[in-house]
């Protein structure tokens, strides 16, 4: 299949961008906040991109919610997914809102043509530096009943699901944006707890993508999970059974660094067993990976990624006239507002 999820430089779609994102190697493309201003400019922008790419392009984004919302302006403001189990009294009403805010966020970014946006995280705790609020809750089985419910309310839009960080980033200290952690807990604690949510939601159905960390648990494996065939082949494939597409986590991270140049990295986690490789915020290097990176897909790899692609075609006004999504920006926008003052 083809290989690379690139980023654009701005607002406005560069020739540049338009031959890179042509290129046989090119799986799609990867939206930040750098590229919005509002929505009339990325409707345009992702317009252009579908018009000027010549084969089928994923368009996808991370839009959790909480901090990690790239596109604001015009959008409900998501809460941070440890909001709901903070601040709603009951299991039940949790559970809904967990669905109603992955409905409402996959139902947005489809409006807007987007097929993807990278969620939920799966990751247990709250320590870490790059997770804190992303993560449901620091109990696992906590975890799972809310990441399950929004992977329902993901797929019920018709969104696919991305589960990160694999097997859990949210017990190291270290940001992997910034550097590369190292986990350095029994293997078997990871299993028990970390592991959790992706073998049940696994065992549901419920992930159509993974996405592993770039964190080195260093009692299974030297390597950092992203470029692990412990992790990829022998745990996620044979062991836990999942069938779907693994995406690797950004490979420009600090945290990728150990496995070398951008070429040595990608080559190392598809030689682990991701499926489709995330470069951003490196344009030399995505030049030189797709310059040097030498790979033959099958005809069955070449459009395997495009089972991700979006389900459901509908405008955003139409959207924003359907009594769910009125009921769901109010009280979303709310919960949110209430937990950035719980916050302080």
């Amino acid at each position: 299949m083809a290989k690379l999820i690139v980023d654009l430089q701005g607002t406005v779609l560069e020739q540049e961008e338009v031959e890179i994102l042509n290129h046989p190697l090119v799986a799609g493309v990867i939206l930040f906040t750098r590229n919005f201003v509002d929505i009339p400019q990325l409707r345009e922008l992702i317009k252009n991109i579908r018009q000027k790419v010549k084969h089928p392009l994923l368009i996808t984004v991370d839009q959790e919610g909480g901090r990690v919302q790239r596109f604001r302006q015009g959008f409900t403001q998501l809460p941070a997914m440890q909001a709901f189990a903070r601040l709603l009294p009951t299991v039940e009403e949790q559970q809904y809102w967990a669905k109603e805010s992955a409905w409402l966020m996959a139902a947005e970014m489809m409006a807007m043509d987007i097929d993807l946006s990278f969620a939920p995280v799966l990751d247990v705790g709250h320590q870490c530096k790059a997770i804190g609020d992303r993560s449901f809750h620091q109990d696992w089985q906590q975890v799972l009943p809310l990441a399950e419910a929004f992977c329902d309310g993901m797929l019920q839009a018709g969104m696919a699901t991305t589960g990160k960080h694999f097997p859990g980033h949210g017990h190291v200290v270290a940001d992997s944006h910034l550097e590369t952690p190292k986990d350095e807990r029994p293997i078997n604690q990871i299993f028990q707890q970390d592991l959790q949510p992706f073998q049940q939601l696994i065992d549901r159905n419920k992930l159509k993508a993974i996405m592993p960390a770039h964190v080195i648990y260093t009692q299974a494996d030297e390597r950092p999970a992203s470029g692990s065939a412990y992790w990829l082949k022998q745990i996620l494939r044979e062991q836990l059974g999942f069938k779907g597409i693994i995406f690797s986590d950004d490979l420009g991270m600090k945290g990728a660094g150990v496995m070398g140049s951008f070429v040595e990295r990608s080559r190392q986690a598809l030689a682990a067993g991701c499926d489709i490789l995330l470069l951003c915020n490196e344009r030399a290097g995505v030049i030189e990976v797709l310059d040097n990176l030498v790979y033959q897909p099958t005809e069955q790899e070449k459009t395997a990624y495009l089972q991700l692609a979006k389900r459901q075609h509908f405008s955003l006004s139409e959207l924003q006239a359907t009594s769910r999504w009125v009921n769901a920006h109010h009280s979303l926008t709310n919960l949110q507002q209430k937990w950035l003052e719980v916050k302080g």
